[in-house]
Parts: structure tokens; C-alpha cells; sequence
């Protein structure tokens, strides 16, 4: 089990630390663009992501998930590669479409891997503490990542690329490390059975369903604010040097709040855990909205933090609880699919509001469009819990 943990870490770690995230809207804006075309490259991303995101789950479930990692880690790598030694806004949109696709791969063969791997040791009433404690790695290498970006883009903005692109093969040997529990096995009917699959995931099991849905529009909520980090810390004319130090800060947040969501959800369980997830994520776009935009606000997005840092495996686990091993991953990659979905349709709108309006009105914009379906999909599993 702690081979698999170990190299799950190392995935995790190639993709989270992140030298690059805390400096890559100035990277960008050297490079000519505005925030509206850096939103376009982040919407073909999240394009190919959702594109692929469905078949790439359904092909770590038949094919691996030891495949699908490694492969996904190779993409990654070739993606940061591309962006280290290119500067056309052509060539980033090659780039994002290799690390979309390479994300993609991950995703959902990641936490289906570390499902079967608890399971197989009997452990499944630890998945939940083993994925807070992947979030947390993951949040802990973007935060540390956060002071070298810095000190690197101090010298060059091109620097943390090269370095990441060396971080980003990490994943590749740790892939091949990986021992497998839930084997291949062929499938007459590939297309079939993925909509056998989604049929049964937004039809047939409505629990499932209204939990996929509500987890989705918050992880495009959690997502489509860490882009507005940055924009925030130009408006409050924060010196370069400190972006580093706050995205660090962040995303430690981030990492200290998911090592604990085993005992938030107990403590709470499921509504009223769902509840405040959506009060304090809606909350925090509507308050940096209306509220003076002064560096008091940086509390708010810290409060964001920690409630990102606990609703991303709480969600998860609940999707994994509902769902069964042959098709975790495809079902996992349903939830990215919405994630990616959502963003790559409302990014290209949010980056215009906020170039020809106001970041505030992007902000508040953002708050509506998340809080309306979100609030509609938490009264919708509360009644289908009543009349149980």
C-alpha cells in the first residue's frame, strides 16, 4: 500500500508544484496578452479536458489506471516543455492543450487508483483521510512551489517554466512504480457501456446525480477563483515580490483544511457539510464584489481556501462512496468533465466582464452563476433524502 501511496505523492507533486502559477498572468501580460486571451488559453484547456475527460475515465477503467498516469504525466511534461522555449500566444495554445489532455489522464485514475488500493488492503473507511492527505500534498507543493516561482521570476519570467518542466517528469518514473489492483479487460462496446455509464451517474441514481452536479459547480467555482488571485493582487498594486509569499500562504491554507475533512465531515455530515461549502464559496465571490477592495479582503480569500481545502475530498468521497469499482473513474471524470465544462463556458465571459467593466462586476457575476444552481441542486438532495 505505501508504494502506491508514495508514487500517488509524486504524481501529485509533479502536478501541484506549481512554479509557474504565481507569476504566469504576468508571464502572460510580458508576453503581450490580456486577461481576456489569458482566459481563452485557460477555456481551450479546459476545452480539451472536456473533450477527453469522460473517455480518459472510462480508459483507466479498462485499460488502467498505471497507463493512464503515466501517459498523463509524459503529456504534462511535453506541454511545460513547449511553453519553456516558445513565446507565440499560437504555441501556449498547443501547450494547453497538451496539459489539458495530460490532466485529463490523471484525473479520475488517480483517486479510483487510491480507492482500490485502500480497498484491497481493506482500508476503504481510510480513503477519506488518504485523499485529504493527497490534497494536502498537493496544496503544500503549490505553496512551497509559490517561493521558488517568486524568487526565479525575479530574475527572468521564463525561469519557472524551465523549471517546471523538470518537476513535471517526476510523475513519469513514479508512474511506472505503480502496482495495480483493478486489472483491464476488454469491452466490446466502448461507447455503450461510457453511456451505460452516464446514464446510469445523471439519470438512474439520482443520490449520485445531484452529488455529481453540486460537486461540479464547486470545483468550477474553487477553480475560476484561483485565476481571480492574482488580478485582485494587481488591483491592490501588491509588489512582485509578495505574490509568491501569498500564493504560498493560500495554498498552505488550502493543505492544512484538507488534512482535517475526515473530521469535518463527521462533525457535520453530508447537508450541512454541503451547506456551508456553498455558503462560504458564494459568499466569498459576492464579498470581495461589494466590499472595498483593500488588503483586508486577503481574509475573505483565506476563509475561501480553507473551505477548498475540505470540500475537495469531502465530495469526492461521497461520489466514491455512491459508486462502484469498475466504474470509479469514469464516474470521477463525469464530475471533471463538469468542472471543465462549466469553466471553459463561463472563463471567456468573465475575463470580458472584467476587462471592459470591472472585476467587480466579473466577481459578483461569478457569485450568481454559482449560487443559483448550486443552492437548486442542495434543495434538490435534501428532498430526495426525505422522502426516503
Amino acid at each position: 500500500m505505501r508504494r502506491n501511496l508514495f508514487a500517488l505523492y509524486l504524481i501529485k507533486l509533479s502536478k501541484w508544484f506549481s512554479l509557474v502559477m504565481p507569476i504566469i498572468v504576468l508571464f502572460y501580460e510580458e508576453q503581450g496578452l490580456g486577461l481576456h486571451e489569458v482566459f481563452v488559453l485557460k477555456s481551450v484547456y479546459s476545452v480539451a479536458a472536456v473533450t477527453l475527460e469522460i473517455p480518459s475515465g472510462y480508459l483507466a477503467d479498462v485499460w488502467g489506471r498505471k497507463r493512464c498516469l503515466f501517459w498523463g504525466s509524459v503529456l504534462f511534461f511535453l506541454g511545460y516543455l513547449l511553453y519553456s522555449f516558445t513565446g507565440a500566444f499560437s504555441a501556449f495554445l498547443c501547450a494547453e492543450l497538451l496539459l489539458g489532455a495530460g490532466q485529463t489522464l490523471v484525473n479520475g485514475a488517480d483517486s479510483a487508483l487510491l480507492y482500490d488500493t485502500a480497498a484491497h488492503y481493506k482500508a476503504e473507511h481510510q480513503y477519506l483521510r488518504y485523499e485529504g492527505r493527497l490534497t494536502m500534498i498537493g496544496n503544500f507543493a503549490e505553496a512551497i512551489a509559490g517561493i521558488f516561482g517568486g524568487l526565479l521570476a525575479a530574475y527572468s519570467l521564463r525561469f519557472p517554466f524551465y523549471g517546471q518542466a523538470i518537476v513535471a517528469f517526476i510523475g513519469i518514473p513514479a508512474a511506472l512504480a505503480i502496482r495495480e489492483y483493478n486489472h483491464s479487460r476488454a469491452v466490446r462496446n466502448p461507447a455503450g457501456e461510457m453511456l451505460r455509464i452516464i446514464r446510469y451517474s445523471l439519470g438512474e441514481n439520482k443520490a449520485l446525480r445531484y452529488n455529481i452536479l453540486f460537486s461540479g459547480i464547486i470545483g468550477a467555482a474553487t477553480l475560476t477563483m484561483a485565476w481571480f488571485v492574482q488580478p485582485i493582487l494587481m488591483q491592490l498594486q501588491t509588489p512582485t515580490s509578495y505574490y509568491g509569499v501569498i500564493w504560498t500562504v493560500l495554498n498552505l491554507t488550502v493543505g492544512i483544511a484538507a488534512l482535517y475533512s475526515d473530521r469535518v465531515e463527521q462533525a457535520l455530515g453530508m447537508r450541512r457539510s454541503n451547506g456551508l461549502i456553498l455558503v462560504v464559496i458564494v459568499g466569498g465571490y459576492a464579498a470581495l464584489a461589494l466590499l472595498p477592495l483593500t488588503y483586508a479582503c486577503l481574509a475573505i480569500l483565506f476563509l475561501f481556501y480553507i473551505v477548498r481545502g475540505f470540500a475537495t475530498p469531502i465530495l469526492k468521497g461521497y461520489i466514491n462512496q455512491m459508486t462502484f469499482s469498475e466504474m470509479r473513474a469514469t464516474v470521477l471524470s463525469i464530475r471533471n468533465f463538469i468542472i471543465r465544462l462549466l469553466f471553459a463556458a463561463i472563463a471567456p465571459f468573465i475575463g470580458w466582464l472584467n476587462d471592459y467593466y470591472s472585476l467587480q462586476v466579473a466577481l459578483l457575476i461569478s457569485a450568481l452563476i454559482i449560487g443559483i444552481p448550486g443552492f437548486l441542486f442542495l434543495v434538490l438532495q435534501h428532498r430526495l433524502n426525505t422522502l426516503k
